[in-house]
């Protein structure tokens, strides 16, 4: 989870910069998840969170879900089980692994002009969000966790 959340946090830097740049409508691109997804802070977020849970991050890779881009983490103890009702398992350590993706939480209209203001509506928000890019403050942009869900997908 750590390591979609932390990508989830630089999608949000990746949209601000494309709306400044002004670049056309790659900026509606990080919105709906058609850009490639970062990776930067991915794995030290994920060995960060295994450290803080006393363990290790034993294996890492990106990953995708039903189109939905993701990182698949094997996560392994540095204590031992223990003791423990079955026979021969005190010395061994616990192995977990999951996938954790990124889904966008908003729908933006086909007809979405990037050189204008867009204005769409995510996941449980009764409110809509609206995006200027020429009145565009880094400032005004929703937190990560408003645009974008992140869910263990196994």
């Amino acid at each position: 989870m750590a390591a979609a959340q932390a990508a989830r946090d630089e999608l949000i830097d990746g949209l601000g910069t494309a709306i400044e740049a002004g670049e056309g409508d790659e900026w509606l691109e990080w919105l709906d998840g058609t850009i490639a997804i970062p990776q930067g802070e991915a794995e030290s977020a994920a060995d960060a969170l295994a450290a803080e849970n006393d363990s290790k991050v034993t294996g890492f890779m990106p990953d995708e879900v039903n189109g939905y881009p993701g990182f698949w983490v094997r996560v392994t103890t540095n204590y031992t089980v223990g003791d423990s009702i079955i026979p021969g398992t005190e010395t061994m350590h616990a192995k977990a692994e999951a996938t954790a993706v990124i889904k966008p939480r908003c729908d933006l209209a086909e007809s979405a002009d990037p050189e204008k203001a867009v204005e769409f509506i995510c996941d449980g928000d009764d409110e809509p969000i609206e995006i200027d890019p020429d009145d565009f403050d880094l400032d005004d942009l929703p937190d990560a966790s408003d645009l974008f869900a992140v869910h263990l997908a196994d």
